[in-house]
């Protein structure tokens, strides 16, 4: 079982608080000792029986078919996109997706895809107008028409906002009426599923397919799933191949993913009130500036409003003081709670904040 505010997220110190992503999460102890007893096979062969579990266990909570075990949530999203979309067509996100930012352009590099970008507001959703538009197939052979629309939840960018049923439902119904196949970054739909206290597929049955990691809050050391309808989840299974996430004995990995799904859900409402403990904290301090109804879950954004003061050097004299942060280009700044981070760490961390500050 996890052990509440245990400090080990830092391999190379315990005195560091490391809020730069909850993917610096070690796995816990009853995590390492299911890796060492793992039932172990060929998972390309499909003979992992701990892979096969994981598989099942997550098509069941996500309320899909069948699921899929890759190394990572961006060869997770890669291999829906492909899956869903031949060559040409484009793949709708927002402009502030992970999809659209992090993933090297995977979908254009290795798919002949077309991101078709749309802004994202505030709080992680696309407009509905804009969404309508770009839904439409092509009038003329000089458009490509849309393969895939995907969605994020929650959302990275956007501070940990998280999409709630109601605008889940009406993108479907867009989607499903364009006859275009509705994809969900869930990197962390468990986080979005606990802040809005709903079992996972209630959010999930909304979209065609969904790929979670088990890497991020729920602190697997490795991996993350894609669950869909069976034949698309075939499909997939060959695309991992070729983009080299055919894994041998997984079950290794896949040991501590189960621990993931069964232990460490419930837990991530620890790392929500961290993220308000710390994100209150941040609102009375001057210098900095942050929209508290948008701290819904573990990631923390916010705004370094003082001119006496860089961004590097704020997060420079953070570091020098034990605290790790990200920056998110130009004057935002993001920190995220997680397993190993305690409400002491976060108190330690809004002195080493004031302390930086008031260097300027």
């Amino acid at each position: 079982m996890y052990t509440s505010g245990q400090s080990h997220n830092n391999a190379a110190s315990s005195h560091t608080i490391d809020l730069r992503s909850d993917t610096v999460t070690l796995p816990s102890p009853a995590m390492r000792e299911a890796m060492a007893r793992a039932e172990l096979g060929d998972d390309v062969y499909g003979e992992d029986p701990t892979v096969n579990r994981l598989e099942a266990m997550a098509a069941e909570l996500a309320g899909k078919e069948a699921a899929l075990l890759v190394p990572s949530g961006t060869m997770g999203n890669l291999s829906a996109m492909l899956s869903h979309a031949p060559r040409g067509r484009r793949v709708i996100c927002g402009d502030e997706s992970h999809v659209y930012r992090y993933e090297a352009g995977g979908a254009s590099a290795l798919g002949g895809l077309i991101y078709h970008a749309l802004p994202n507001t505030p709080d992680g959703r696309l407009p509905l107008d804009q969404l309508q538009e770009a839904l439409q197939p092509a009038y003329d052979g000089h458009e490509a028409d849309p393969g895939v629309l995907c969605l994020e939840n929650t959302h990275n960018r956007c501070g940990g906002t998280v999409l709630p049923p109601t605008y889940l439902a009406a993108v479907q119904a867009m989607a499903r009426a364009a006859g275009v196949p509705l994809h969900l970054d869930g990197a962390r739909i468990f986080n979005a599923a606990v802040a809005l206290n709903l079992p996972v597929d209630r959010l999930t049955q909304y979209v065609d397919t969904v790929q979670f990691c088990l890497s991020k809050g729920l602190a697997a050391p490795v991996g993350s799933l894609l669950a869909g309808p069976a034949p698309f989840i075939a499909r997939a299974r060959r695309i991992r191949k070729q983009l080299g996430g055919g894994m041998r004995q997984a079950g290794v990995i896949a040991a501590a993913g189960m621990i993931a799904l069964t232990e460490m859900v419930p837990r991530l409402a620890e790392d929500h009130a961290h993220a308000r403990l710390l994100a209150e904290g941040l609102a009375t301090i001057p210098a900095l500036q942050i929209n508290l109804e948008l701290v819904q879950s573990d990631i923390v954004r916010f705004k370094l409003v003082t001119e006496q003061m860089s961004v590097n050097a704020f997060l420079a004299g953070l570091r020098a003081r034990g605290v790790l942060m990200s920056g998110l280009g130009g004057p935002y700044i993001r920190a995220v709670t997680h397993y190993g981070i305690s409400a002491d760490d976060v108190r330690q961390t809004l002195v080493a904040i004031r302390q930086t500050l008031a260097t300027a």
